[in-house]
């Protein structure tokens, strides 16, 4: 499919829906999930390795997006808000994982205006996103595997350690590592994209 097409599919989806949500909220609602809620999985697995936080993060969105009653008032394309709801949520995910301050980042203090991604957001998004995968791949092998087992499958430290054969205080060691490393890239990048977004 060529970019004219691509854009004149993307015009004609947002005309169909717009047209379900002025017949019946949850008939456009319903049409709205069904066009974007794999595609939008498919994007956040992206930054958040699992697909299970994919699945959450895309499911908080599209919930926030009903319950806020936000669909009504969404002033740029649907696929657009969606989009870069589901990155800002991605990017919150990560620096709660990542700085270990897990704080609740709802789409309720979010409005369409602060979701308005300039080019140069995105530029940060991918750089931050690329960073973090870069830093993440160059861990030494023990030390990446038991980072991913802790953040992305939400292993506890114990838990770990009994399932890699390997003393608690080992694990912990590891984990500091690659939180410290982590962290320098959150602190750089990440803090411009906080201050844009939070």
């Amino acid at each position: 499919m060529n970019e004219h097409d691509r854009t004149t599919q993307v015009v004609d989806n947002e005309h169909i829906i717009r047209s379900a949500f002025a017949n019946s909220p949850e008939k456009g609602f319903e049409s709205l999930f069904r066009l974007y809620y794999l595609p939008l999985c498919s994007h956040a697995v992206r930054f958040v390795y699992t697909q299970e936080v994919a699945e959450d993060i895309v499911g908080d969105v599209f919930y926030q997006l009903w319950k806020t009653g936000a669909y009504a008032t969404i002033q740029h394309t649907y696929r657009t808000y969606l989009y870069a709801a589901v990155r800002h949520r991605a990017h919150n995910y990560l620096r709660d994982e990542l700085t270990g301050n897990r704080t609740a980042s709802s789409l309720d203090q979010v409005d369409d205006g602060r979701l308005d991604e300039t080019p140069q957001t995105l530029i940060e998004y991918d750089e931050l996103f690329q960073r973090i995968e870069k830093v993440i791949h160059e861990l030494p092998p023990q030390c990446q595997r038991i980072f991913l087992m802790s953040r992305f499958e939400n292993r506890k430290n114990q838990e770990i350690a009994d399932e890699l054969g390997l003393a608690l205080k080992t694990v912990e060691a590891h984990m500091a590592r690659a939180l410290q490393q982590l962290r320098r890239v959150f602190l750089t990048i990440g803090s411009i994209l906080f201050v844009v977004f939070s």
